[in-house]
């Protein structure tokens, strides 16, 4: 099972910009996505990234705005969020899928296996 931690979450006024940070503690996955759950609703996909060669999947709330990435020697993926929106506020969890898992979509919580413990990300004037 890997460990997940996720870092960068913060209060931050509309329009700013946060970058979450990600390290996982060991291999093998085959994708890392961020979600994020806000009180009183589902959890949902913000943005994934396939290890191999970078791809990126993106929710449509997170296009234009979000930049998923990685660093693989460091076994780390980033979420860069531009033009933060009250909307945003959430806590925002990173996940490695299986390699097992890999007919469900990026999007799906169910390819997903190990998650982090969750970082709060506040966007209030």
């Amino acid at each position: 099972q890997l460990q997940l931690v996720e870092s960068g979450g913060g209060l931050v006024q509309p329009g700013a910009s946060l970058r979450l940070s990600c390290v996982a503690s060991g291999y093998p996955f085959s994708a890392m996505g961020w979600f994020r759950q806000s009180p009183g609703k589902d959890r949902e996909f913000v943005a994934a990234i396939r290890w191999s060669d970078g791809n990126t999947y993106y929710a449509d709330s997170a296009k234009g705005r979000f930049t998923c990435s990685s660093d693989n020697a460091k076994n780390t993926v980033y979420l860069q969020m531009n033009s933060l929106k009250p909307e945003d506020t959430a806590v925002y969890y990173c996940a490695a899928d299986a390699f097992y898992k890999q007919h469900y979509s990026y999007s799906a919580l169910e390819r997903y296996v190990d998650w982090g413990q969750g970082t709060q990300v506040t966007v209030s004037s």
